[in-house]
């Protein structure tokens, strides 16, 4: 009996390490990715992230919280 291959195996999408991803753009390229609920940042620099995201970009769906 013949046993059957797939080559799709090789196109299946490798795991990536989402932090590093961001560290790596940021020093690389000078592109900040941010969520604006993460916990290391402070009260007032979700407040700047929060202003700068609809400056740039307008509000968020749903309303900005």
């Amino acid at each position: 009996m013949r046993e059957l291959c797939s080559h799709l195996g090789r196109h299946q999408p490798k795991r990536i390490d989402a932090e590093a991803e961001k560290q790596a753009g940021w020093r690389r390229h000078g592109i900040l990715v941010v969520a604006e609920q993460d916990p290391r940042l402070s009260w007032s620099e979700r407040e700047l992230i929060r202003h700068l995201g609809a400056k740039l970009y307008g509000r968020r769906l749903g309303g900005d919280r």
